[in-house]
């Protein structure tokens, strides 16, 4: 089957547009990224219900990608922590040509079918944890090794891509394709296809994380107090939930560290 992400745009000529020109057509391209992924949410539904049992039980999330698609996986990995003061171990990022691919592109890594194996192998990857391979094409085969041999080993697979039917869907347990169309510069996946992939990792973590009780209401009871506004926003939700003045909620915020343990001690105390 022909590649969608690698199809010719819809545009042409683009040298030749005004900046007005190109900002509206790439803008026009972007409308096309919510209804493709507003269609995979059957699948990331089914992809959280299978984690969250997994995680409760010691199990990890793990993103693998190869270049915006891995870079993606590892800020989506690296934002948990501080935003739900989870450890970095829980959710966790690799990218084909290790870290310094962040960065900078390092040749041919992706192309190894074989070294993704060895990445997960050095985290003593198991049977409770979840592999989602993250490639907009769906035939990296940095990516594809590393579902192939993890589903081989018994653990739960995902990819998240924008081409249908591809060799990386037919490797998973929960193909997740949100299929948006041909890119405003032919095959810069950076664009939509990146877009789209952003924000099903939002979806997947946030998700989750609500689903393990780091949320309240629809507040994040667990941050890591990073920064004064963190402590200004950890100190707001105290007075909120349990009407102290603000110098005790400040003062209980930083005794205990989280939103969530002020209110837990609350409530036993409560209870006494």
């Amino acid at each position: 089957m022909s590649s969608i992400t690698e199809s010719s745009s819809s545009y042409d000529n683009l040298e030749k547009m005004s900046i007005r020109e190109l900002l509206e057509g790439i803008h026009n391209e972007d409308k096309k990224v919510l209804p493709a992924v507003g269609k995979t949410i059957p699948q990331i539904e089914q992809l959280v219900a299978e984690i969250v049992p997994r995680v409760k039980k010691g199990g990890r999330l793990f993103y693998i990608g190869a270049g915006t698609s891995g870079r993606l996986g590892i800020l989506d990995a690296s934002e948990i922590p501080p935003t739900y003061g989870v450890g970095y171990d829980l959710v966790i990022g690799i990218i084909a040509g290790g870290d310094q691919a962040i960065r900078k592109a390092v040749e041919s890594a992706e192309d190894d079918e074989n070294l993704s194996w060895q990445d997960l192998q050095k985290f003593n990857i198991n049977s409770l944890d979840t592999v989602v391979g993250i490639a907009a094409s769906g035939r990296t085969p940095f990516v594809i090794g590393a579902v192939k041999n993890a589903r081989a080993n018994g653990i739960l697979t995902a990819c998240i891509t924008a081409n249908p039917e591809s060799e990386l869907a037919r490797n998973v347990d929960i193909p997740i394709e949100a299929v948006v169309g041909p890119e405003f510069v032919t095959g810069s996946t950076r664009m939509k296809s990146g877009t789209a992939q952003k924000l099903i990792l939002n979806m997947i973590t946030t998700t989750m994380m609500i689903q393990l009780g780091k949320v309240k209401g629809n507040k994040m009871i667990n941050m890591q107090l990073t920064n004064q506004k963190l402590v200004e926003r950890g100190t707001r939700m105290i007075m909120e939930e349990l009407h102290y003045p603000e110098p005790k909620a400040r003062r209980l915020l930083l005794l205990h560290g989280s939103v969530q343990k002020v209110l837990a001690e609350a409530g036993e105390k409560n209870q006494e």
